[in-house]
């Protein structure tokens, strides 16, 4: 018997359920077309291999059954750019979903409050600046997202951070960091520039296990506490206000988020350069797929590696013979999304 105005325990344990399977139901079909696309990627090239010797390539290291080129294309070269794209991916679809939570805005990611445009900035001044390459690129990468992170946080303070104002002093942000890579760019020499050019697309190209371990272990580490800082986001989805109402400590949990999600970012970026909108547009295709269903956490990291490895397939497969940055078809599946997104909101009343 149900008291009334309230809807009976049976229909809630039964809408409770659909959306677990639903949940469940989205997570395997993402799981599945990441194991696909991975497949692909390791099956077609210049080389082309069935797929029955991919999997016999993958297993050779614990089977013994060795074949020296088919083990050197499968784990040499395409399955450390495979394993790029979905740990590089994941991290970017996790930042994104962190910050648009957090901040409460779709259209709030690193790409568009300036982490990443600040790990470009000291980037390119490490290529062309001091001449620095390789690791040395990536580490000034992470020290930039990092402290431009912080730049945009204390400015953002008054008694308080309000996500309205980090947003928008992030666009500014970006628009300097934007302003000093041009400036560089003015004064370098041209095979610098092409060099930070080819570094600002993003890419996966050469990407090794060594290359790829820190990232690996940010991830190790940052998911974890992604998750647990997760459960206070219901109480900041609600405002301020309220959240404290409700006893969450409003500006230290969302400090937390901000700290997991530039992190991730950054290690992102260090590994594979600033890839375009992957972390822009992994949030809002996970909740549209999820729709009630719940936590985005883990699905938005899916999706994020799913665009990520298969916008290099397109890259590198599917553009006639050149082959191109894995950046530059992310950015044009990004801008398109963000198309969509602004006429959807322009359509349901919510687009200025």
């Amino acid at each position: 018997m149900s008291t009334t105005g309230f809807a009976p325990v049976g229909t809630v344990v039964a809408v409770r359920r659909r959306l677990q399977r639903r949940y469940a139901l989205v997570m395997a079909l993402l799981a599945v077309l990441t194991l696909a696309a991975i497949g692909l990627a390791l099956a077609v090239g210049d080389y082309p291999l069935p797929l029955a010797e991919v999997v016999r390539s993958l297993l050779s290291p614990f089977t013994g059954n060795v074949e020296p080129a088919g083990d050197f294309i499968v784990l040499g070269v395409r399955l450390p750019r495979a394993v790029a794209g979905l740990l590089a991916g994941g991290a970017f679809g996790l930042s994104g979903v962190l910050f648009q939570s957090v901040l409460r805005n779709p259209l709030a990611s690193p790409d568009i409050v300036g982490i990443t445009m600040g790990a470009s900035a000291t980037a390119v001044a490490a290529i062309i600046v001091f001449d620095w390459s390789g690791t040395a690129v990536s580490l000034s990468a992470c020290v930039g997202a990092v402290v431009i992170a912080l730049l945009i946080y204390g400015l953002s303070w008054r008694n308080g951070v309000t996500p309205y104002r980090l947003v928008l002093i992030g666009i500014g942000m970006s628009a300097i960091a934007g302003a000093v890579v041009s400036y560089l760019f003015t004064r370098a020499r041209i095979f610098d520039v092409q060099e930070a050019l080819a570094w600002l697309t993003g890419s996966l190209n050469g990407a090794s296990f060594e290359h790829l371990a820190p990232l690996a272990l940010a991830l190790l580490v940052l998911t974890p506490v992604a998750a647990v800082l997760w459960r206070s986001l219901n109480a900041l989805q609600l405002g301020d206000d309220t959240a404290k109402a409700l006893g969450t400590r409003v500006e230290l949990s969302r400090l937390g988020l901000i700290i997991v999600a530039v992190l991730l970012a950054a290690a992102a970026t260090a590994a594979v350069g600033p890839v375009a909108f992957v972390a822009f547009v992994s949030g809002p295709i996970a909740r549209r797929l999820l729709g009630p269903a719940g936590n985005a956490l883990l699905p938005s990291a899916l999706v994020g590696g799913l665009v990520t490895i298969g916008s290099d397939f397109v890259a590198q497969h599917m553009l006639g013979r050149n082959q191109l940055p894995v950046g530059v078809v992310t950015g044009a599946f990004g801008a398109v999304f963000l198309i969509y997104l602004l006429a959807a909101a322009h359509r349901s009343g919510r687009g200025g």
